[in-house]
């Protein structure tokens, strides 16, 4: 299985013409590119859009249909929001890359509920680790077979994959992903060997699903999109298997920033080695399922990023958060971090909302404006968040505009 890159040349001039903008007032659009100057504005987004199904085909089955109520909510929340480089989490993978074209074609590029259509000519896929078999018995039960013994938590290849949607050109033949990076080789890891055996132990996947880095070219220059889904902190026994694996996924991009030694372990799938160029712009998207203050995580695991040299972190917030954990009180009401942070609406009694989908630009890039997607109760918008049953997903579009050397 090969990454995979959609170009879709009809639609270059209508992105280029800027059809896409939102029409509501509830979400306001990335400034236009000053012309002529050094810099313009680019929002960059990431999503945790709940597009993942029980079987393998399934997504596929709803999106061609073009009328999923599910599906159609996620593209009006992105009609609105607009962003120019997206990242969906939780969008089940199919090696032909045909989920990230129905999706553009039967919903982007379709009006939702009277918004403008969205518009990207390019798409980026690539194989995860959800849902592949190891053959070997992760969870130590015994028995060798199951979505606890794959690569990655899933019931099927591909379950809970990433797609990269851009108005500008992804660079297919520099894009880097480490699907198959040894947990083992990261130095000073968290592994827990002694739960995992000496045998299973140097045959682990670091990443649950993959890490990529996906280069994007903004005028004559490049903006390194570091895309990621690390394993959720939870359904854990003793040994915390999955906060230590959460842990580490984050410091992955931790070590990748780190010019020199600190990087030289990471090996991508192309078998290169080292990190980023401390020179080049980035910026990580991704639901990393880790809150800074509340929660499961292990000690201090998004910390790590939000403290590095390297990165700033926008505080992106919503009001609709503030309302929620009001409303809802249970977790919520006890947590330290504060509301207003908050980017999924999680359930009660445990762990509650909290702050664990980020959009964290290189500190050199300059951030014109940030919000996470939740509108209050009775504002426009609010009937695509709303609580359980989620009408889209239980987490927010968390969105930073960027300016960016054109």
């Amino acid at each position: 299985m090969t990454p995979r890159l959609s170009r879709r040349r009809a639609l270059v001039a209508a992105a280029a013409a800027g059809l896409g903008l939102p029409a509501a007032a509830t979400a306001t659009a990335a400034e236009p590119a000053r012309r002529g100057g050094p810099f313009q504005t680019l929002r960059a987004a990431t999503y945790n859009a709940s597009l993942n199904r029980g079987r393998d085909g399934q997504l596929l089955e709803d999106l061609a249909t073009g009328e999923d109520a599910q599906i159609r909510a996620v593209a009006e929340v992105i009609q609105i929001n607009s962003p120019d480089i997206l990242l969906l989490n939780e969008f089940d993978h199919d090696d032909e890359g045909r989920g990230a074209d129905l999706f553009r074609e039967k919903y982007l590029e379709v009006p939702q509920n009277g918004q403008s259509p969205a518009f990207y000519p390019y798409a980026f896929t690539a194989p995860v680790n959800t849902g592949v078999p190891s053959g070997l018995d992760l969870n130590r039960d015994g028995t060798v077979g199951g979505p606890d013994d794959a690569w990655g938590f899933g019931q099927f290849p591909g379950q809970y994959g990433m797609v990269l949607l851009s108005r500008y050109p992804i660079l297919a033949d520099q894009v880097r992903t480490f699907q198959n990076l040894r947990w083992a080789d990261m130095p000073h890891n968290l592994l827990p060997t002694e739960f995992y055996g000496p045998e299973i132990s140097p045959q682990l996947r670091l990443s649950s699903k993959s890490h990529w880095d996906v280069p994007v070219q903004i005028g004559t220059n490049v903006l390194h999109v570091l895309a990621a889904h690390p394993t959720p902190p939870s359904f854990d026994g003793p040994e915390k298997r999955n906060q230590r694996r959460n842990h580490d996924e984050i410091r992955l991009w931790v070590d990748y920033l780190q010019p020199g030694r600190r990087s030289q372990w990471i090996v991508d799938d192309a078998g290169t080695r080292g990190g980023l160029e401390p020179s080049a712009p980035f910026v990580i998207l991704g639901d990393l399922n880790s809150d800074p203050a509340d929660g499961d995580s292990w000690p201090g695991a998004i910390e790590q990023l939000l403290r590095h040299p390297r990165v700033q972190d926008p505080r992106p917030t919503s009001d609709g958060a503030v309302e929620a954990a009001e409303l809802q009180g249970g977790a919520s009401a006890e947590h330290v971090g504060e509301a207003r942070y908050d980017t999924a609406d999680f359930a009660e009694p445990t762990p509650g909302n909290l702050r664990v989908d980020y959009v964290l630009p290189a500190r050199e890039l300059q951030i014109a404006s940030s919000a996470v997607y939740w509108p209050r109760q009775g504002e426009p918008g609010s009937e695509l968040t709303g609580s359980h049953p989620f009408p889209t997903s239980d987490h927010r579009l968390v969105r930073v505009d960027l300016q960016v050397k054109a």
